[in-house]
């Protein structure tokens, strides 16, 4: 295999798929990237039994053939070199980049040892059409409350319902959830399906328009196709959290704050309890205010911020760091959360459009046990 392609264009395919590159694996071909050289198109396909993402680009090919070479290595040394001109040369052992006076070389496996992979879904007829940019807006309201750990797989994921007009976006780790929509169109009747939190962000990564995206999917295999990338990703099976058995149907306490002086608080009592396990923040709700403390080995921060309390009053404790996350992904001036009991979870929206929501969940303390 041998072609000579732009070095700018040649990092910015490499640096794209390698995202589905394996990082730990027993299996070497999987944290490669496979070049496919044809017909003056360069095809770069990665894939590590969860996510593929392959990018087509155009290049000079004197010869056509393919490989695989270890994708990390190979996109951070291409997106190293300033130089307009590559010429990638390649033998039964290795692949020689050229580039001005200067030449390196780089080990490669076979690319009949990278596995087969379907990037189509069974029945092209079921998506959901959306546009790039509410897709975007929605994947940042909510994927930042997906589980990481693997007790809960399924939890790793967001389900996306596509229904009457609307995608609607839920994620939830156990301490916390956030629910939010966008409007859409589904062909093929109602979508149901849980994505994983990773595909959503490379797929995030990918849209910077407002140009309609169709989503392909079925109960197995989600693809998306952006301009010359496609990403395919199995998505997970099982039964997600139903979320209506969870939020409240009403509250017993509100309380309208300006978003800025309660985020500023909050994130000034996280500098002293950076580092403890539950990043504790208490509240203390009554005569139109809200008293918020925190305290460590580092020290104690005591802090009031003005409210507009409708009910009872209220003390409750949480975890300082979900409370951030949630107010961060809010965009009004004024913000509105709402409460039951000191050991029921409470509420976190816009006080005007309540298009996105969050619960979390309150910690425990011997003052509500």
């Amino acid at each position: 295999m041998k072609f000579v392609c732009n070095g700018m264009v040649l990092s910015d395919a490499a640096f794209t798929v390698s995202k589905a590159c394996a990082v730990k694996t027993i299996t070497p071909v999987l944290e490669c990237i496979k070049i496919e050289a044809k017909n003056d198109v360069l095809t770069f396909t990665a894939y590590d039994g969860e996510i593929s993402i392959e990018k087509k680009i155009t290049a000079e090919v004197l010869e056509e053939g393919e490989l695989c070479v270890n994708g990390k290595f190979f996109a951070d040394f291409v997106g190293k070199i300033s130089l307009d001109e590559i010429v990638v040369n390649s033998d039964e052992k290795g692949v020689l980049i050229r580039y001005g006076e200067s030449e390196s070389y780089m080990q490669t496996l076979p690319a009949s040892d990278f596995p087969m992979f379907n990037s189509s879904v069974e029945n092209e007829n079921n998506y959901f059409e959306t546009k790039e940019s509410d897709l975007k807006e929605l994947i940042s309201k909510v994927v930042f409350c997906c589980a990481t750990d693997e007790s809960r797989p399924i939890l790793k994921g967001c389900l996306l319902e596509a229904k009457n007009g609307k995608l609607t976006a839920t994620a939830l780790d156990g301490f916390r959830m956030a629910c939010s929509y966008c409007e859409a169109k589904s062909e093929g009747g109602d979508m149901k399906i849980v994505c994983p939190a990773r595909t959503l962000t490379e797929i995030s990564r990918m849209l910077d328009s407002d140009e309609p995206l169709k989503i392909y999917a079925d109960k197995n295999r989600l693809s998306v196709a952006v301009k010359d990338t496609v990403i395919t990703s199995r998505l997970y099976t099982g039964e997600f959290v139903r979320k209506e058995n969870i939020y409240p149907v009403d509250f017993t306490t509100v309380a309208n704050v300006k978003k800025a002086a309660l985020l500023q608080s909050i994130e000034r009592a996280a500098v002293l309890t950076r580092g403890d396990k539950n990043n504790l923040v208490i509240f203390d709700i009554k005569n139109g205010k809200i008293n918020i403390t925190a305290n460590s080995d580092m020290g104690k921060v005591e802090e009031t911020i003005l409210a507009e309390l409708n009910g009872k009053e209220l003390r409750i404790a949480m975890n300082g760091k979900f409370l951030a996350d949630a107010v961060k992904a809010l965009e009004e001036e004024e913000i509105q959360l709402s409460f039951n009991t000191p050991v029921s979870p409470f509420t976190v929206e816009n006080k005007e459009d309540k298009r996105c929501q969050y619960l979390v969940l309150p910690v425990r303390t011997s003052a509500s046990a």
